[in-house]
């Protein structure tokens, strides 16, 4: 009797196992053809800064010829990149104005996101629209005013008119994600913050901005990577004493024609920065877009 209860029982358990093993290895194969298709996706896109880091490393002759990975590598372009411009002067125009302008939209957008988080009326979202409105608007169609504007004002070639012009245009973008963050912040913690006695700033201050500090952290490093590769403005608001490094690319683009071994290893040069800052912060950022995303 014990032997014939047993059996049914055992099959019973062995039938949900032998159902599992193919979905499991379903599960499997997706994963794995999930993966492959990342890692082809990250390939296709890594693979132009790849290229270009290769062809700063290869003489002119070299570059311009039929595409190979065997070549005698050489520094002979960023000697002539050096010697043709100083690099140092243009990468610290293009840290001051990149930093500058995040600082600088940051102390404008927290104010602002936070009136309209907490303290909202029935124009804050159209407001909102209308920011993020104006992205939209093409560079080339306000030129000539602001190009106007600034020459009258003593602004033209100079690193305060350009972090100027990166502030207002990173503001909407910068204004509507922490918008985003300060919108996820239980309000009941704001409250306890006012029954305690905390004021508006005090509230921002030691309630507000050290809870959302993900999101701010990550809105800075993305406003920073935008200023740094903004290239429209720093050609056309610039000239020697403010340009930035974009700026230091298109030199090396020239009337005799384009010089594929000295400008790859200027566009090396101008990207290296940026491309270590972003890899150096690449956790932080993932944090503070996700900042919110599961409660």
């Amino acid at each position: 009797m014990t032997t014939a209860r047993t059996k049914p029982l055992s099959t019973s358990h062995s039938a949900p196992q032998a159902q599992r093993a193919p979905l499991l290895g379903i599960l499997h194969s997706r994963r794995l053809w999930l993966g492959m298709l990342g890692w082809s996706v990250a390939l296709l896109i890594f693979f132009p800064i790849f290229w270009m880091v290769l062809t700063g490393f290869k003489t002119e002759a070299e570059a311009i010829a039929e595409p190979s990975l065997i070549f005698s590598p050489t520094l002979e372009s960023y000697d002539a990149v050096q010697n043709r411009a100083g690099y140092a002067k243009f990468a610290l125009n293009s840290v001051v104005v990149a930093f500058g302008s995040t600082l600088l939209a940051l102390l404008i957008a927290i104010p602002a996101a936070y009136a309209m988080a907490f303290l909202p009326t029935r124009r804050t979202k159209g407001t909102l629209l209308w920011m993020l409105s104006t992205k939209m608007l093409p560079p080339v169609g306000v030129l000539v005013p602001i190009y106007l504007l600034f020459r009258d004002v003593g602004l033209l070639d100079t690193r305060t008119g350009l972090v100027i012009v990166y502030t207002l245009m990173n503001l909407p973008i910068v204004v509507w994600m922490l918008y985003t963050f300060f919108k996820d912040m239980p309000k009941d913690i704001l409250e306890a913050g006012r029954m305690d006695g905390a004021g508006t700033l005090q509230e921002v201050l030691y309630l507000l901005l050290p809870l959302t500090l993900p999101g701010i952290a990550s809105t800075g490093l993305l406003s920073v990577i935008l200023s740094w590769n903004e290239a429209f403005w720093s050609l056309n608001l610039t000239s020697s004493q403010a340009a930035p490094l974009t700026a230091y690319i298109a030199s090396f683009s020239s009337p005799e024609g384009l010089f594929w071994a000295k400008l790859s290893a200027a566009s090396t040069m101008a990207i290296a920065p940026i491309l270590v800052f972003g890899w150096l912060t690449q956790k932080q950022m993932v944090r503070g877009l996700t900042f919110g995303a599961v409660k």
